[in-house]
């Protein structure tokens, strides 16, 4: 019955998606008309909300037909709760989607392709000054389906007190794995704190950095022709096995998530290796009471780092046409150079729009006054797209192949065995007509 259900609900959603089809929007608002914004930034409790309501009334004032209708929703619930009331007939008509939901949105919910509906000059124009690097992130099938929103890489924050006092210096942070071991042993060893922390594990981490940690030693999560997953090869398991041989060394705290967060910002955490959204939250601890810095992510030896991104693309649900209308002038809105300057320095996130970094009419004097991004934008030359895996079981896929690495990486077993056993479960929720 709940496959029927399922069944039924994918016909809806690709009806809608082939109406959508017909024709390209008009070239105005000039009706008054409200779109449901589905977004996770309006669902958090720190500058994120803060930050988008903002924007969206600033939006509002600009565009007078427009009401827009700001849904809070938590990342790890957007696809479950868009499936849901689309479903009830009440769904968004433009939402901020997680980068790892993209083959789902596009499969299953209706996500509308910006080439099919917006007219190609206008797409380039605004296409115009953003990363070609974040501008991949939201491509499927050689169509953007996501307009790159909101996202970083990985970032090692870390306490450069802390370094003198271990006797390091902080102005040559470590650069690779072995180089953070020696570092963060010098911090156990002689200051008593912890010295390396990582966003990697815990319920809301996702898999985005596990994913650019596997990358970076020249290993994947996903074959290319998607087909068959590839987290249990050996570049991928030496990998985990170096991050199990932090643990084993004592230098690598089991903490979840939050109190590993909540460790760099009170200055009992040596390193950090997080997304940069958190970077607000980090310097509102560090101020006045230590010398917050950060670098990029760490390298396996001599291999370039491959970071892939964190975060969210915003991405057109609605099929009616003047809706779709509206819902593009308001991504067209969060993704300017004003609204990215707002989601940099008040958030945290990568600034899409590269050239304004200088431009001292938006970020140019905040970057000078924050190194803390240097890293990040340093990154997002490198940058490479968070792999989404297929089907409608994607979660699960992510889940067992997560819940694989931290047994490997905390439970004192074998890493090449436990990523094995992981993977085979994982392929067993692979769609059964690409195994």
């Amino acid at each position: 019955m709940k496959r029927r259900m399922f069944l039924c609900a994918s016909f809806a959603f690709a009806t809608l998606a082939s109406a959508a089809l017909a024709g390209q929007v008009p070239a105005k608002v000039e009706t008054p008309v409200t779109i449901n914004y589905y977004n996770y930034n309006l669902a958090s409790t720190g500058n994120g909300a803060a930050a988008t309501k903002r924007l969206i009334a600033e939006f509002e004032a600009a565009n007078p037909n427009v009401k827009v209708n700001g849904v809070g929703v938590p990342s790890s619930d957007i696809s479950t709760r868009i499936q849901a009331d689309v479903a009830a007939g009440h769904g968004p008509d433009i939402a901020q989607m997680v980068f790892s939901d993209l083959d789902f949105f596009v499969n299953n919910l209706g996500a509308v392709a910006l080439e099919d509906v917006v007219p190609s000059a206008e797409l380039a124009a605004h296409f115009e000054g953003i990363s070609p690097k974040g501008l991949k992130l939201g491509v499927y099938n050689g169509k953007t389906y996501g307009l790159a929103y909101t996202f970083s890489t990985p970032v090692l924050f870390y306490n450069a007190d802390l370094f003198r006092k271990a006797g390091l210096n902080p102005d040559q942070p470590p650069q690779t794995w072995s180089e953070i071991k020696v570092a963060a042993k010098a911090i156990v060893d002689k200051t008593g704190q912890d010295g390396l922390a990582t966003g990697i594990f815990g319920p809301s981490a996702g898999d985005w950095l596990f994913q650019g940690l596997i990358r970076s030693n020249n290993g994947g999560v996903l074959s290319a022709d998607r087909k068959t997953l590839i987290f249990a090869e050996p570049a991928a398991v030496e990998a985990v096995s170096m991050l199990h041989d932090l643990y084993a060394a004592g230098v690598y705290s089991n903490l979840d998530i939050n109190a590993a967060m909540d460790g760099m910002a009170a200055g009992t955490v040596g390193m950090y290796l997080q997304t940069s959204a958190i970077q607000a939250y980090l310097v509102k601890g560090a101020t006045g009471n230590f010398d917050l810095r950060a670098t990029t992510m760490p390298r396996f030896g001599d291999k370039p780092v491959r970071p892939n991104n964190s975060g969210s693309a915003l991405v057109i649900m609605s099929s009616d046409p003047l809706k779709q209308r509206a819902a593009w002038e308001l991504m067209k809105f969060m993704t300017s150079k004003h609204a990215y300057t707002v989601i940099t320095s008040e958030i945290g996130y990568l600034p899409l729009r590269t050239d304004i970094v200088n431009d001292p009419q938006y970020l140019g004097n905040w970057v000078k006054e924050h190194p803390l991004v240097q890293p990040n934008l340093k990154q997002l030359e490198a940058l490479e797209p968070w792999e989404s895996f297929p089907g409608p079981n994607y979660r699960q896929i992510a889940k067992a192949m997560m819940d694989g690495a931290e047994q490997a990486v905390f439970g004192g077993g074998d890493p090449a065995q436990a990523m094995k056993t992981a993977q085979d479960t994982a392929q067993a929720l692979m769609p059964k007509s690409t195994n």
